[in-house]
């Protein structure tokens, strides 16, 4: 096999994969994790149900391994970030709009991620969750950044101020999707919790 029919046949099973990934995304947040089959998602995939096991192993296998790949691509866009030449303040305000920003840019996938994960005893006990724990390392970057230049208070406990905004964020992520009426606006979220943190982690002007 040449190397060019081997690239179209792996270009081939991407696709499939990633058609696969969606479709799991919009059942899984339509119908439930734990109410979902197999045979959901590859009806909405529009691929026999046998389809689905040449690519995973079971319904977790491929909870997890849609959670990995979307991740890879959100991983992207919030590592941009921290290219940028601008202040660490800055940098965790962006950080925070861009977490709401693609909560609503796909709320499907925000419904899997918030709430569903949470029925995968194999995602919760199993895993080794290294996309949450490089997510939680950009954070971590830009608070380390804040201390060294300045920015923020040089007592502070990176590790605990890094859980403590992510937990922030995904409490009010949650409760957003979970409120159907969506009476709140996101970027309001983003604005004050950015102004909470950003006031909490700035140095006392009396020192």
């Amino acid at each position: 096999m040449s190397v060019h029919s081997f690239s179209i046949i792996m270009e081939k099973k991407n696709k499939k994969k990633e058609i696969i990934i969606n479709a799991a995304i919009k059942v899984f947040a339509g119908k439930g994790f734990f109410n979902s089959k197999v045979a959901d998602v590859a009806k909405e995939a529009g691929v026999a149900d046998g389809t689905i096991y040449l690519y995973f192993k079971n319904k977790d296998d491929l909870l997890i391994s849609l959670f990995e790949t979307k991740m890879e691509e959100i991983l992207i866009r919030f590592n941009r970030i921290l290219q940028q030449d601008i202040s660490p303040p800055e940098k965790l305000e962006q950080f925070i709009q861009l977490h709401f920003q693609l909560i609503q840019e796909d709320q499907d996938l925000a419904e899997v991620f918030q709430v569903e994960l949470r029925q995968s005893s194999k995602f919760l006990k199993d895993y080794h969750n290294q996309k949450f724990i490089d997510f939680l390392g950009i954070i971590e970057q830009i608070i380390r950044e804040g201390r060294e230049s300045g920015y923020f208070r040089p007592d502070i406990k990176i590790n605990t101020m890094k859980i403590a905004i992510f937990g922030a964020l995904d409490e009010l992520a949650r409760e957003w999707i979970l409120n159907q009426d969506h009476k709140n606006e996101l970027k309001d979220y983003a604005s004050e919790l950015a102004k909470t943190f950003i006031k909490g982690l700035a140095p006392d002007k009396d020192t």
